[in-house]
């Protein structure tokens, strides 16, 4: 069965989980004005759902983006979602103009990173689908039928295949018994695996939000850097950003957790709760920078 971390503690409100992580956060509110704010979407930016095509960001996210974009070098979107997907779901591409018009600039990395859209090209790049993708979706009905998960939710993202449990009866159960399956079938057709929240995601594997993350520092010449995620597929991401703390960047490592969900509580400098967690974290963070400008 899949672990979860346990949480260090009640995460109703935001808390620092070392006397260091407190330390990292004074530090990045400093050179706040050269960071970029990297988050998820799904669980950090909008509140999970049973329907993925529901999944809008949260009301007051725009809003605090907006605030904030007057007091950083950039911000971006990463996800494992199409860009185009978050884009609508996030009306980022309004939200986009708004982040320009503050002096900052707004990325949108889909699909791991493997997607690209910002507020200077305004266009989603994208490469071709993977080889074996298509043998992988016809082999997909066989493996749901042995996992006993035949009604599992499966979502045709273009460049990847994810396979969701969280509509089934117990999902944590059939996402149990799908992984090892999925997992075998993607590699007799070289393909790669995403563990998520009650999904399973299947793409060409090499590309992840780790790389995301190195790309955003070297294209902003960041200064300063933030990662918020939510889960298992946020942990390259949070690995990346740890190197760069290692070779001296200041950096924020913020884990939005939940009752069901706290994969990266024990790598994360802050844990809050949900959505509404990581914008009272970013509202914290805009009236401390502008504090420090003043």
């Amino acid at each position: 069965m899949r672990r979860m971390s346990a949480p260090r503690a009640s995460i109703g409100v935001m808390q620092f989980t070392s006397a260091e992580a407190s330390r990292r956060y004074d530090e990045l509110v400093h050179v706040a004005a050269r960071s970029v704010i990297a988050l998820d979407f799904d669980g950090t930016l909008s509140p999970i759902v049973d329907d993925p095509a529901a999944a809008h960001i949260h009301d007051e996210a725009p809003g605090v983006l907006v605030d904030l974009a007057v007091h950083v070098r950039a911000l971006a979107v990463v996800t494992g979602r199409p860009a185009r997907q978050v884009l609508a779901l996030g009306g980022l591409d309004e939200v986009g103009e708004l982040v320009h018009d503050a002096g900052s600039d707004l990325f949108v990395f889909g699909q791991y990173g493997n997607e690209r859209w910002d507020t200077q090209d305004r266009r989603v790049r994208s490469p071709r689908p993977p080889q074996g993708l298509a043998s992988f979706l016809l082999g997909l009905p066989k493996v749901l039928r042995t996992a006993k998960a035949e009604d599992a939710y499966v979502e045709e993202k273009g460049l990847a295949i994810a396979v969701h449990t969280r509509r089934l009866e117990d999902p944590q159960a059939a996402y149990d018994r799908l992984l090892p399956l999925v997992t075998e079938l993607a590699a007799t057709h070289d393909l790669g695996v995403e563990p998520g929240r009650n999904v399973i995601e299947v793409r060409s594997p090499g590309m992840h939000k780790g790389e995301a993350v190195k790309i955003l520092v070297r294209e902003t010449r960041a200064g300063g850097f933030l990662f918020g995620g939510d889960d298992l597929g946020d942990v390259e991401a949070f690995h990346a950003v740890a190197e760069l703390r290692d070779q001296g960047l200041p950096t924020l490592l913020v884990a939005s957790a939940s009752e069901e969900e706290s994969a990266l509580a024990d790598l994360a400098d802050v844990v809050v709760e949900g959505p509404d967690g990581v914008l009272d974290l970013l509202r914290r963070l805009t009236a401390d920078a502008a504090s420090v400008r003043t």
